[in-house]
């Protein structure tokens, strides 16, 4: 079993005396959330990551795969190796009942109710108990019954196409997923499927015509992750050919995942999604006092970002607003469709954000970093006993995180 690097790392007084003296940037580039092949992810695999992040001079990473930790190991040995500090993250899928009978929109755009929800800082190793571990089990399970649901109409579009395909789950997963199969992994294996089976680009697009019920493709042939969007939203939301309507029992109310969560040794993050590109908010986050009412209610003293969905404006508003209440902010950029961008995190209009908002970002940074330490020393991190977090002692342990985080990248060099 592997150990937690933080468990041999000095007490809090040598750490700040290796400090003192000494000079380092007063932030670094941080992307505390980047989903990785384990879940869906637009990496090709690990060492991509990392090849990635050497480049563009990363200090902190955040892995940050939906249900499932089977990342962890493989992101762990890749930061160390390229000296980059590993922050231990994950990612669910809520239900608000009330809101999505009353058509409230959390953060997810389109489906009323549903709520995107993220733990931040677990222990590592990843450990959970009997009942969370039943639970998350359960949840994955729901999920791939409705992929291999979705297979099975995808046959019945293809046979009278060509009855010689037929696609299985075990051949996707093996293909294309390290797991867990979502929807992202199935419009690739149609897209592939048309570039194997079809002579030419032509037959290509008339495969896909006759998949999409007659709509016309819009998408260049030739760029694979426009064209796998394209087929995801034609096929498996809602009104394609194959679609499933999820089963709400896959997901828990918030205080479930809030206790998963904790119990992970986790701090419960709220990502909020802002505004879409014509400038709409949802009904759940286009008032902030309301916003930080509901989430100070249950506790919840974390939120991030992922800026480059955002008008910079608006982000800078609201991350100040956030960041005044004692809020700890951070950012990622998901990497969670087929599309590669940058690992440095951005704006909406490719520029890098404002100094003083990479700031708030990097004490996020480091706080998540200071409550790992804490963890790997028996001692109690951001999240309070009762599940509550502790936003006097920001100050405090955003210092604790930039040590620890330089002692990390300065003396393993």
């Amino acid at each position: 079993m592997k150990t937690n690097f933080l468990s041999d790392f000095p007490p809090y007084g040598k750490l700040k005396k290796y400090i003192n003296g000494k000079q380092f940037p007063d932030f670094r580039e941080a992307n505390c959330n980047i989903h990785t092949p384990f879940s869906f992810s637009a990496f090709s695999d690990i060492d991509m990551i990392f090849s990635m992040a050497r480049e563009e001079e990363i200090s902190v990473l955040g892995i940050n795969d939906f249900f499932v930790t089977d990342g962890y190991r493989s992101f762990y040995d890749g930061c160390l190796k390229n000296n980059i500090f590993p922050l231990f993250n994950i990612e669910f899928i809520g239900l608000m009942r009330e809101e999505q009978q009353k058509g409230i929109r959390i953060n997810d755009p389109d489906k009323p109710g549903r709520i995107y929800f993220c733990g931040k800082g677990l222990d590592f190793p990843y450990e959970q108990g009997l009942l969370h571990r039943f639970r998350l089990s359960r949840m994955r399970k729901r999920s791939q019954d409705q992929m291999r649901t979705m297979i099975n109409n995808l046959n019945r579009l293809i046979a009278p196409l060509n009855n010689s395909v037929k696609l299985t789950y075990k051949d996707i997963r093996d293909k294309y997923a390290m797991n867990l199969v979502s929807d992202r992994h199935l419009a690739k294996a149609i897209r592939h499927l048309a570039a194997e089976t079809c002579k030419d680009a032509g037959s290509q697009l008339e495969f896909l015509e006759a998949l999409y019920g007659g709509r016309k493709p819009k998408s260049d042939i030739n760029d694979p992750a426009a064209l796998e969007n394209e087929i995801r939203s034609n096929l498996f939301e809602a009104g394609g050919a194959a679609f499933v309507e999820e089963d709400d029992r896959s997901f828990p109310e918030i205080k479930k995942l809030i206790r998963i969560i904790t119990n992970a040794g986790g701090i419960p993050c709220y990502p909020a999604l802002l505004e879409d590109p014509a400038g709409n908010l949802t009904e759940f986050e286009n008032d902030p006092e309301k916003l930080h009412t509901f989430l100070s209610g249950l506790g919840i003293g974390c939120l991030e970002l992922i800026p480059q969905r955002n008008d910079p404006a608006t982000l800078n508003s609201f991350v100040k607003f956030f960041d005044s209440l004692g809020y700890l902010i951070t950012f990622g950029t998901e990497h969670n469709t087929p599309q590669m961008l940058p690992l440095t995190v951005h704006d909406r209009n490719s520029n890098p954000l404002d100094e003083s908002i990479k700031r708030i970002g990097w004490q996020g940074a480091c706080v998540i970093a200071a409550h790992q330490y804490l963890r790997a020393h028996g001692r109690q991190g951001y999240v309070l006993d009762n599940g509550k977090v502790s936003r006097d002692q920001k100050e405090d342990l955003t210092e604790l995180g930039r040590n620890v985080i330089e002692y990390y990248l300065n003396t393993r060099k």
